[in-house]
């Protein structure tokens, strides 16, 4: 007996998950850059073998692998979510409607969290330009016409455009795509099935390389505080408030203002009745992963048809990404700010369109964001580097934006539904 209950004892060990440990290696990257900054006297040792050597090159490494993921992770992601959207013939008017709220909301977002990062300035005070490697280039970038960014989104070479990492020509090639292997059906089923199963590939890459992210996070923290010491702390405090202001604002705000105007239910009432699937999403920090319970709930609690959420909550995990978009916004306002490179009025539109339709391809898994964000830097021409000083921080608010993706999912089906007479208000205003 006493070895059975031995044994029944052994499970339950814990095992750190990867949030716990990319928060411990941001801790210990600070604190290791900070001794290397205040405490280690300056040598070529220490800055050309462990600053610049070792760390630089492990924590480069990182971001290089996952910018090897962009192209191809968005991508096939945009063909099986655009293969979706192709079948809307079964659902008439339905997607369409899905289509344009989940495009609407994501754009409001990024505008939001661009409102946001200005009012705040997550990067004054912040001077990167001790581990700028490519300022120069960036300042003398000229700004794209207007004109000239809506022509660039339509590729005249899709093979190029690949190879070449322009992700907006990657993106309307890719809906492309996957509309027409849609409308194909059995005709090009192998095909389809073959974009299917690579980007099952490629989400197990995302998480194969994501499991490393504790290592990166590490290196490019410790190399950032290396440098520059305390100043990095309150811009970064300033960054997380900005980001979790605008979701607030986007969940609490902009969703329930719609759904009260849409369909004139009660907003607070939605939120106590969807709010376990929030905390659901919020544990687990993937979209994907609540899609039968937020569908189960919509139906028991909210009074929303199956027919209707069965088709616009998986969607929605495929390209509603409104809590992704915030983080880009002000990750860009901070980007910005702390290496001194001024946006133009343009650049804040390349932004919320590149967001928006970076949205799209985004996978419902946790960190993915992080992939896109420097998509998203590219098209406005900021480095890359400052992602490695905010990677850390985000993967804690990862949890908070993916409860808001899954909100504004639920609400867009609700208003849906009450569209298309899906939606008993009976059982949205029963008592629990």
């Amino acid at each position: 007996m006493k070895e059975k209950n031995v044994k029944a004892k052994a499970p339950n060990k814990k095992v750190l998950g990867l949030t716990t440990k990319i928060f411990i290696a941001l801790l210990a990257g600070a604190i290791l850059g900070i001794v290397l900054c205040y405490l280690v006297p300056d040598s070529s040792f220490k800055k050309d073998v462990i600053v610049e050597g070792i760390l630089y090159v492990i924590g480069q490494g990182f971001i290089r692998l996952m910018k090897m993921l962009v192209v191809p992770l968005v991508f096939c992601s945009l063909v099986c979510g655009s293969m979706a959207i192709g079948d809307t013939k079964k659902l008439g008017t339905v997607g369409v409607r899905t289509l344009a709220f989940y495009l609407a909301t994501t754009a409001l977002a990024v505008c939001v969290a661009l409102g946001v990062g200005n009012l705040i300035n997550p990067g004054v005070g912040l001077d990167m330009s001790a581990i700028q490697s490519s300022a120069a280039s960036v300042e003398t970038m000229e700004a794209t016409s207007l004109t000239d960014t809506i022509l660039n989104i339509i590729p005249d070479n899709p093979i190029n455009s690949l190879a070449s990492g322009s992700m907006l020509q990657v993106i309307v090639f890719a809906l492309i795509v996957g509309v027409i292997l849609a409308k194909m059906g059995e005709r090009a089923e192998t095909v389809a099935n073959f974009f299917s199963q690579f980007n099952d590939i490629m989400m197990e890459m995302t998480m194969m390389i994501m499991s490393l992210a504790p290592i990166g996070v590490f290196c490019l923290i410790s190399r950032t505080f290396a440098n520059i010491g305390f100043s990095a702390f309150i811009p970064l405090a300033k960054y997380m408030i900005g980001v979790l202001l605008a979701l607030a604002i986007q969940c609490f705000g902009v969703y329930q203002i719609l759904l009260k105007i849409f369909t004139g239910l009660n907003p607070i009432r939605f939120i106590k009745k969807f709010f376990p699937v929030m905390a659901f999403a919020f544990s687990t920090a993937t979209s994907n992963a609540t899609i039968p319970m937020s569908i189960d709930t919509l139906s028991k609690k909210v009074g929303v048809s199956k027919k209707i959420s069965s088709f616009t909550i998986p969607l929605g995990a495929t390209i509603n990404m409104d809590g992704t978009s915030i983080m880009q916004g002000v990750a860009v306002v901070f980007a910005a700010q702390a290496f001194g490179i001024h946006l133009t009025p343009m650049d804040y539109v390349t932004v919320i369109g590149t967001a928006t339709l970076a949205s799209v391809g985004t996978a419902g898994v946790p960190s993915v964001g992080l992939v896109t964000l420097t998509m998203v830097f590219n098209s406005v021409g900021l480095p890359v580097e400052a992602i490695g000083l905010i990677m850390g921080i985000d993967r804690i608010l990862d949890m908070t934006r993916t409860a808001v993706n899954i909100t504004g999912d639920a609400v867009c089906t609700t208003i849906v539904a009450h569209q298309n007479g899906a939606l008993d208000k009976k059982v949205f205003n029963e008592t629990e």
